[in-house]
């Protein structure tokens, strides 16, 4: 039997990397896992409590609605107000999602069809780049650069557009940038509205670290831009904001027409996530608004722990102002190696595990991935192992 929509997937290179990790832990070596993004850090514990009190209540173990629970997007309304100084309506402009990655392929149902086009980013999550094919579409890849030029994909991104046919519908951002970690700032996304105004292009932002940002910058929203909820949609996510990645529990805020027509698939699709958990998130972002800024300063520390770190050993990487991730160019010494077969070698002569920049897209093939999910001790042990194991570097 042919399974067609499936036939073009590449294989899925981080459980190469995973799988000589759990050899080697086997094999009773201590290896440092620095490669995928799965936060390490708790859930709120009000979060916890509110979901053992509400899965208690029989009349919440019933059939939810995809769109969630009306004080759970009153809340996501509250914290856009709070956070970025917007209004949306809550029963127009928010919908739930079954975390950020069931909302974006959905969306990409919603958007696309066979013989239209989505401008994404290579690098990127896979599943911005994947998203579009799944729904029949063409995804044209345009290259993020290596953390250092956010500004500078958009002039990409236009020129593309200009020189594509057929003349792609959407646009996929995301900023902080997962893996380059490349920001933008508010300046940056109005000029990429006013442009897609005129163009009848439809934005989709990912917003997964709206709140995972160090040395005081704050990542802008979309829904700030004069004009921002008309032509697109944002994604926002309780997953790294909140620590709460296997909750499932995101929203896509902004343009109604697009919101509604999300809720009209999703209607077929799903009941939304349980409706516990949706009144746990509810208090959760109405009583923890402080957990976000807590979990960011963690994160800015094991930050400083690998940049330093690195540099020690004389390897130099750009030094991140958001996500909890580093991306870092495969040394000058170690250039004859591919992504793979150099994240392959830090686990057999390092004792550490990291993504190959090849699993993220062809832009991501002279990069591998660090994930901040590892103490401040435990990154320093993960220094000494690289130092230890990359025999070429000379460090300074």
């Amino acid at each position: 039997m042919e399974f067609r929509r499936i036939q073009g997937l590449p294989p899925y290179v981080f459980t190469i990397i995973d799988g000589l990790k759990q050899q080697a832990r086997r094999a009773g070596r201590d290896v440092v896992d620095l490669g995928f993004g799965n936060p390490d850090l708790p859930s709120p514990q009000i979060a916890v409590d509110k979901l053992a009190e509400a899965a208690r209540k029989t009349r919440n173990h019933r059939y939810s609605s995809s769109r969630g629970i009306p004080n759970l997007r009153l809340a996501v309304a509250r914290l856009y107000q709070r956070r970025f100084g917007v209004t949306l309506d809550p029963d127009t402009q928010v919908h739930s999602t079954i975390g950020a990655k069931e909302g974006f392929s959905h969306l990409m149902w919603v958007l696309l069809e066979p013989g239209d086009a989505a401008i994404v980013p290579t690098p990127s999550y896979p599943i911005h780049i994947w998203g579009p094919y799944f729904a029949g579409a063409e995804a044209r890849q345009v290259p993020m650069g290596d953390g250092t030029d956010g500004p500078g994909y958009f002039d990409r991104v236009i020129e593309a557009w200009e020189m594509g046919r057929p003349k792609p519908r959407v646009v996929v951002l995301s900023f902080p940038h997962n893996p380059t970690t490349s920001v933008v700032d508010l300046a940056d996304l109005q000029r990429l509205v006013d442009w897609a105004r005129e163009r009848e292009v439809v934005l989709v932002h990912d917003l997964a670290y709206a709140d995972m940002c160090f040395d005081g910058w704050k990542p802008p929203s979309l829904m700030q831009c004069a004009g921002g909820a008309e032509v697109g949609v944002e994604l926002y996510s309780m997953t790294k904001s909140f620590s709460m990645a296997g909750w499932r529990v995101a929203f896509m805020v902004g343009r109604r027409d697009v919101i509604h027509a999300l809720s009209q698939l999703k209607s077929y699709l799903d009941y939304g996530t349980f409706q516990p958990i949706q009144i746990a998130a509810t208090v959760t972002l109405n009583e923890a608004q402080d957990y976000p800024a807590e979990l960011s300063e963690v994160y800015e520390s094991r930050r400083n722990a690998l940049h330093e770190g690195l540099s020690r050993i004389g390897w130099e990487i750009v030094r991140p102002r958001g996500t909890m991730f580093a991306w870092a160019r495969i040394p000058p010494a170690y250039a004859d190696m591919d992504s793979i077969a150099f994240a392959t070698h830090l686990v057999h002569e390092c004792d550490v595990a990291v993504s190959p920049g090849i699993g993220f897209g062809a832009g991501g093939e002279e990069f591998v991935r660090f994930a901040l999910i590892e103490n401040e001790h435990r990154i320093g042990q993960a220094v000494r192992g690289l130092r230890r194991g990359l025999t070429r570097l000379e460090a300074p």
